[in-house]
């Protein structure tokens, strides 16, 4: 009897533990401003280009994948919970100005995607839209590039994991426990470098798990001139 009393006590508890985490991480969901860290996503422009082809996009995607050789260009700064995300935080979001977008485009070559990254976001940060996109750019500035990765003019075949690596080590305070590489079929999708709000990299154990985790990926090279 006794120990039935018991298991039953533990389960309570631990039940009235969950619900407990649930309820606290229900009440700031969605709240502009409160999230614990950023996600800086970079994605590489040439896999993204053939994949759009591939898929018959490729005049929506005239922008980035025409005579401009982008290599990594931002796909956005995402607020973060420790666990889990929010998004859409002002339905509906505030306007973006026209002005703030095409201020963007060297760095987010695609007009669709600075508004859609806006009204996701931009909206959770807390910050004006220009406020947010000045971070977006301080936080891009604060990645160094690998050199190798910047004018590839030759299809690049590499472990996710020498990626990662060439990152932490062109990025003095990295960790590989910061970074992650995402993958989309065979080829090189993205890198996440997680960020506090002040920008210094910190460590993301819940990004790092969604890593790729294919032996190689391909990274086509850059195109234009």
């Amino acid at each position: 009897m006794f120990r039935l009393t018991w298991l039953f006590l533990v389960s309570f508890l631990a039940l009235l533990g969950a619900a407990t985490a649930a309820s606290a991480q229900d009440q700031r969901q969605n709240t502009p401003g409160e999230f614990d860290y950023y996600v800086l996503s970079l994605s590489w422009s040439p896999s993204f280009c053939e994949e759009s082809e591939e898929r018959g996009n490729s005049g929506r995607a005239q922008g980035q994948c025409g005579g401009r050789p982008f290599s990594f260009v931002v796909h956005g700064l995402w607020p973060q919970y420790e666990h889990g995300f929010p998004e859409y935080c002002q339905r509906p979001s505030p306007r973006l100005d026209r002005n703030i977008m095409t201020s963007m485009l060297d760095l987010m070559p695609a007009p669709g995607l600075i508004y859609n990254e806006w009204d996701k976001h931009g909206t959770c940060s807390g910050l004006a839209a220009r406020a947010y996109f000045e971070t977006v750019r301080k936080a891009r500035a604060a990645i160094k590039i690998p050199a190798d990765f910047l004018q590839l003019s030759e299809p690049k075949t590499i472990a996710p994991a020498d990626i990662e690596d060439a990152f932490v080590k062109a990025n003095p305070g990295l960790s590989s426990a910061g970074i992650a590489v995402t993958c989309s079929s065979t080829r090189l999708s993205e890198v996440r470098i997680c960020l506090n709000k002040d920008l210094q990299f910190r460590d993301c154990e819940e990004i790092d798990r969604r890593a790729c985790r294919r032996d190689q990926v391909t990274m086509p090279p850059l195109r234009g001139g």
